[in-house]
């Protein structure tokens, strides 16, 4: 067993906090372990946690196509995880304690994966993995450097569902995106 199926074994059957007594699914992550890039959401929804994969309702169809602009995809060049493997109850935000029982296991695919980029997918995720008092409405789209890795912020699918008016900035965003990848990934994209 490799060290990836090692960790997908281990987080599958992981019980550190009580979202493991109301989950359907683990959803560990999904995309090449080789990815250079990282997407980084909050936590799994509903379809999330009856599939096991995460972003695939709405909001997940949305992030494929952001992707896709920008010449990305879960099949192929980007890594997609959450900060915490289980469904929050209601789709509330995850709570302190949650997340620090579950960031072992994004920690640990973070290690394996090296990635050379990680794109914030909203709030909670930047506030974690850029700034604890990151401001998603004024520093989306802005890059920062941390522990030898470039982060970026985007709105969360979600919130662009919610308020379609942001598209046009996530777009501009996007393009800031594709163009870092293209000055430091080895991959061709």
């Amino acid at each position: 067993m490799n060290e990836w199926e090692d960790l997908k074994a281990r987080c599958l059957t992981c019980k550190r906090c009580g979202l493991a007594d109301t989950r359907l699914n683990v959803v560990f992550g999904e995309g090449p372990t080789d990815a250079e890039v990282l997407c980084i959401g909050e936590g799994p929804g509903e379809q999330e946690d009856l599939t096991g994969h995460p972003f695939v309702g709405r909001g997940g169809k949305l992030l494929d196509d952001m992707l896709e602009i920008i010449d990305l995809s879960r099949e192929k060049n980007v890594y997609i995880a959450n900060m915490v493997k289980c469904r929050p109850p209601q789709n509330r935000d995850p709570m302190n304690i949650e997340q620090q029982a579950c960031s072992q296991w994004l920690e640990e695919q973070i290690r394996l994966l090296h990635p050379k980029i990680i794109i914030c997918l909203g709030r909670i995720a930047a506030m974690t993995y850029i700034r604890e008092d990151f401001k998603i409405s004024r520093e989306h789209g802005q890059w920062f450097e941390k522990d030898g890795i470039l982060r970026i912020a985007l709105f969360h699918p979600a919130a662009i569902l919610r308020d379609p008016r942001r598209r046009p900035e996530t777009f501009d965003d996007l393009k800031v995106i594709q163009a870092k990848i293209k000055e430091v990934c080895d991959h061709t994209y």
